[in-house]
């Protein structure tokens, strides 16, 4: 595999008009190839948001009928780089619908997809209640991908307040990390840094974090900062608030570095449960 490689992350503001959502999307891909990218990752439903579930449900398609990706599919193919698409919204055959994250190759096709296993339900002061498990059914399967470069970990948003998820995926090969998300402003201010940090250091893995920012809809702000980590906690790149994009070269030998220093992956240990008195 190749020890060096470009990525960059696309920060978009998705509201409810697909079109307008996908020029977005179109403009800032067409930036990431001129950039040099051979990975490109986009946000979390970097296609649509709307605040009724009525109406995402309504928007929602199957995967062979989706529009979103087949247009996303096929500018992968034109600019013959890796997407990762943050995810959108597809309706199971038996009508449910998930939250999905893709991995599509330079040549348009599908390799891996994760369905959101942790469902955001939260009291964010200022905003009504988010209650995601109202409108998505949750995945139950990690997912792991190989790429040209190396092996890649898939996970949304959410997902990275459980940190279990990510050593289960470092235990079983992961030297990247996506973590498309939409994370709320007020959290993101709070949190969203840190527990990327966190993730990158402690698993000894490269943080890709393509992110949703500013005004969506009523009280719905996305705080972007999409980030690039390496696998010792520093910040490659950084995008700030502004829709637009981020760049970095990826080193892949500085995750043999990393745990090199320090092999926590080797030195997990079985251990029992507190008893509770």
């Amino acid at each position: 595999m190749t020890h060096e490689f470009t990525v960059s992350c696309l920060q978009t503001s998705s509201t409810s008009n697909l079109q307008d959502n996908m020029e977005q999307i179109e403009a800032l891909m067409e930036k990431a190839h001129a950039a040099g990218a051979t990975l490109v990752a986009l946000p979390e439903a970097c296609d649509f948001l709307h605040p009724d579930n009525a109406v995402m449900t309504a928007y929602a398609r199957p995967v062979a009928e989706h529009q979103a990706l087949a247009r996303l599919s096929e500018l992968a193919r034109k600019y013959g780089f890796w997407l990762l698409i943050g995810s959108l919204t597809v309706r199971h055959e038996k009508g449910s619908l998930a939250n999905r994250s893709f991995l599509i190759n330079a040549d348009g096709a599908i390799v891996a997809h994760y369905d959101k296993i942790h469902m955001f339900d939260a009291n964010i002061p200022g905003n009504k209640a988010t209650r995601e498990s109202d409108l998505y059914h949750p995945g139950r399967q990690a997912c792991l991908a190989e790429t040209p470069w190396a092996m890649l970990g898939m996970t949304i948003c959410y997902d990275l307040r459980f940190p279990h998820l990510y050593r289960s995926l470092a235990h079983a090969g992961a030297h990247m990390l996506t973590v498309p998300a939409a994370f709320t402003k007020m959290t993101g201010e709070a949190h969203w840094h840190s527990l990327l940090k966190a993730r990158a250091i402690e698993n000894g893995c490269f943080v890709i974090a393509p992110g949703q920012t500013g005004h969506h809809y009523e009280q719905r702000y996305s705080y972007g900062h999409s980030l690039i980590i390496d696998p010792w906690g520093q910040v490659l790149a950084d995008a700030g608030e502004e829709v637009g994009l981020i760049t970095a070269r990826i080193n892949l030998d500085k995750i043999t570095e990393a745990r090199s220093i320090i092999g926590s992956l080797d030195h997990d240990r079985e251990f029992q449960p507190p008893q509770v008195p």
